[in-house]
């Protein structure tokens, strides 16, 4: 099942046709013999389309041209009803990539929200795959399902839908993917290490820092996850017109984090990973902030050693340079290299 975009030839009654007009303005419609679109811009009888080739433009009764297409999953997932918010296209793109997302996967998604995300997965793993989505509130759900059932023109062979929390529903094992995308995935990762085999992949979408930081950090301190990896993607679209070639004034910026972290085999001992904190990063703020959490004191951070007279620690196996000047021996004055020479720096 490849959804609206897999299906080829002219129209039929029940296609989902997208009509665009000349502003760009989108309206998705069902084909319906004798049904009509109604818009400011005239009517449009749903006869005039069936039995016309996909790409065909049609009039309304006012002389306004459509294109008539059947709508990609990008023009789907973007138009479709919404309980909660979607994962947008761009971040969607990413989560496929990043998480490695192939045919036949066996994926577990939390939550579902309105189904955007589930719509993409499904189309990644095709019909020899499995998702299994999780979705706390029913009505969230039932609009999951229709959206999905409605692009793929029924049930979905490789989809099960689960109204229910993660951690209490959670029964899969050999999961090769997990995409959580809700308020606290750090909750959900004793659950997830259960479910993922060794070397598969976690996958979250969180929206604020705070919520990047306690998931981050969360991977860090299970050892059954090797070092997490986080950022965002942003999206800026350009005008092109004659000589007036330039970025547009609108773009889509922030919209969420996305963290990945594998799984490790049960027993090993990932080595330590170095790096060099920021000065504070692990201090006493981040001890506070944790303590106030509940989640007891602060952990040396992986690949570094514990903080000695302020809040930075030093990374391990490397020395510290003397506070105090002329506490230690002090490296030797570069000679005076003499005037620059035209076109360098001097960095």
């Amino acid at each position: 099942m490849t959804g609206i975009h897999g299906r080829r030839g002219p129209f039929t009654d029940g296609d989902t046709v997208q009509l665009t007009d000349p502003k760009g303005r989108m309206h998705t419609i069902t084909l319906r013999e004798g049904s009509t679109f109604h818009s400011h811009k005239g009517k449009v009888e749903h006869d005039e389309l069936i039995g016309q080739p996909d790409g065909s433009v049609v009039r309304s009764n006012t002389g306004t041209a459509y294109v008539a297409l059947r709508p990609l999953l990008i023009d789907y997932t973007l138009s479709m009803k919404r309980g909660a918010t979607i994962v947008y296209p761009k971040d969607a793109a990413q989560v496929l990539v990043e998480a490695d997302i192939f045919p036949g996967a066996r994926v577990v998604e939390a939550g579902a929200g309105s189904g955007a995300m589930s719509n993409w997965l499904l189309r990644a793993v095709g019909e020899n795959g499995m998702v299994h989505s999780y979705e706390r509130r029913a009505d969230f759900a039932e609009i999951a399902r229709k959206n999905v059932e409605r692009f793929y023109g029924g049930p979905h062979p490789a989809w099960k839908l689960t109204v229910g929390d993660l951690v209490e529903e959670l029964d899969e094992t050999d999961v090769d993917r997990v995409f959580l995308d809700m308020l606290a995935p750090w909750e959900c990762l004793d659950a997830v290490a259960g479910a993922l085999i060794p070397g598969g992949l976690l996958c979250c979408y969180v929206a604020t820092t705070t919520q990047l930081s306690r998931v981050v950090e969360g991977l860090r301190e299970d050892d059954r996850f090797y070092e997490p990896r986080s950022w965002e993607t942003m999206l800026r679209t350009w005008h092109v017109e004659g000589l007036a070639v330039r970025p547009d004034h609108r773009m889509i910026g922030h919209t969420g984090f996305l963290v990945v972290a594998r799984r490790l085999a049960d027993g090993a001992e990932a080595p330590e990973r170095r790096r060099r904190p920021a000065k504070g990063a692990y201090g006493k703020d981040f001890t506070a902030a944790r303590e106030q959490d509940g989640r007891g004191p602060a952990q040396t951070a992986p690949g570094t050693a514990p903080a000695v007279g302020g809040d930075a620690p030093a990374e391990a196996g490397v020395p510290q340079a003397p506070e105090t000047p002329g506490a230690g021996p002090q490296a030797p004055e570069t000679p005076d290299a003499g005037p620059e020479e035209p076109g360098t720096t001097g960095e």
